[in-house]
């Protein structure tokens, strides 16, 4: 059975829901038709997904709510694209975050809405996503927090989405959850504290809730000697525990050109697999104009036939 990431770090959830960014419909006249704006706007995309990387390493929570924007604020972006003619696609998406901070507390709502349909009219995305972040601050190192997130797959129901699904798609759609949430408290607490040198860590227990296509649809394909698949009947409709979370967050900096980071999370519930996921990386500032990360993820998943992914990044970030 197919299993996703419990949870690896709510503010990389967080930082998806972007707050609203618009721009020209062309770089300049004739660019549309040219073919030169869509180019631009995939290398806008990648310069930004190169700053959030940066931006995320250098990890803004460090030091704990001291320079945190007070009272309510929020954002809401929604994005949609349809046509017709050569292909009937359409695409729907909205993401919204509202966060309120007062004194020791800092909570943060998001959601996120997408829906879409391939060129042939089918539907391939149906998601939707909520997530909750909070801390209370009692001082400068020692904190509690809040973690909750649940997401509903309306495709991971056992129904072909479209006249060309294949029964690979339907396994791996019973496979994939349907629904998955959890939600966790816990104290976490900042052993090292300066401006070299910052390191917390954090475990609490929650509860975990989980059910997967085959649980919505009553059956699984399961493989047969013959290289098909037999159906079975599938009695429970979903899966629930106790969940925890356990996670360290390490900040180094060597001098003013470089600086180093370690994140660790440890995911754990009784009736679902445990993930472990670690990601080193190195900021290099070579100059005003030019720096770079070198990043290694490892991610551990139980159950797995290859129970270990290993990922190698690299983020250049020249100006000139």
């Amino acid at each position: 059975m197919k299993k996703v990431t419990l949870l690896t770090g709510t503010a990389a959830l967080v930082a998806a829901l972007s707050a609203p960014a618009f721009a020209q419909t062309e770089i300049s006249t004739g660019a549309n038709a040219a073919g030169l704006s869509e180019i631009d706007d995939q290398i806008t995309d990648i310069q930004d997904d190169v700053q959030d990387d940066f931006d995320r390493s250098n990890d803004p929570e460090r030091f704990g709510p001291a320079d945190r924007r007070q009272g309510l604020f929020g954002s809401m972006s929604l994005t949609y694209a349809g046509s017709d003619g050569n292909d009937e696609s359409q695409d729907f998406a909205l993401g919204g975050r509202v966060s309120y901070n007062q004194g020791p507390w800092a909570q943060t709502v998001g959601m996120l809405l997408e829906f879409g349909e391939d060129e042939n009219g089918d539907k391939d995305k149906e998601d939707v996503s909520v997530i909750y972040d909070a801390q209370y601050y009692f001082n400068d190192r020692f904190y509690a927090f809040a973690l909750g997130r649940f997401e509903i797959d309306g495709l991971a129901d056992g129904e072909a989405n479209s006249d060309s699904s294949t029964q690979q798609d339907l396994v791996e759609e019973l496979g994939d959850f349907r629904r998955d949430g959890f939600i966790g408290v816990g104290p976490g607490y900042r052993v090292i504290n300066t401006e070299q040198t910052a390191w917390r860590v954090q475990g609490g227990i929650g509860y975990r809730y989980t059910q997967t296509g085959a649980q919505h649809a009553g059956y699984d394909l399961v493989e047969n000697a013959a290289g098909g698949y037999d159906r079975v009947a599938v009695d429970d409709s979903s899966d629930n525990g106790i969940g925890y979370i356990v996670s360290s967050r390490f900040y180094h900096r060597f001098n003013d050109m470089v600086f180093l980071t370690n994140d660790t999370d440890f995911l754990s519930s009784d009736d679902s697999d445990d993930v472990i996921t670690n990601q080193l990386g190195v900021n290099f500032k070579m100059s005003d104009q030019l720096a770079t990360r070198v990043s290694y993820t490892t991610e551990y998943q139980e159950n797995r036939p290859i129970r270990t992914d290993n990922t190698l990044g690299v983020s250049i970030v020249y100006g000139f």
